[in-house]
């Protein structure tokens, strides 16, 4: 029997997700990280991205935004600030957010506060490409 590891995403609101997998890439801040199981020990920040996760061999993906990836003993425990499973994301709740964004970002506005519109379009960017 192929080795698994456990994978636990966790939000401030919820468990996203808590079972067995055989390999997890995650959004590092430094860049992707791939988890095999007995991994060596491991703390690192996440940033906004897609975690790509295989459990039984098929893969599906989970859009994060930031937060702290721990791997120790063949568990993984992401903490994450928001978390989404692709097939939970409202795609047209999305592409609104992104619009949104984008246009806040284009008014140049003085009253916008500029670095929490790019992050609130890359957090829509991402939720649409986890959702593809």
């Amino acid at each position: 029997m192929a080795k698994t590891q456990r994978l636990d995403i966790v939000t401030p609101e919820k468990v996203v997700f808590s079972e067995e997998i055989d390999f997890i890439v995650a959004p590092g801040a430094d860049g992707e990280l791939g988890i095999l199981p007995e991994h060596a020990p491991l703390v690192t920040a996440l940033k906004i991205g897609v975690m790509r996760v295989q459990q039984d061999g098929k893969f599906f993906k989970v859009a994060v935004s930031g937060g702290f990836m721990e791997v120790k003993n063949s568990r993984v425990v992401v903490l994450a600030d928001t978390a989404e499973r692709a097939d939970e994301i409202d795609v047209e709740r999305a592409r609104a957010a992104k619009q949104r964004a984008e246009q806040r970002l284009a008014s140049k506005s003085p009253d916008i506060d500029v670095a929490r519109a790019e992050i609130a379009l890359h957090k829509a960017i991402n939720r649409l490409k986890a959702a593809e």
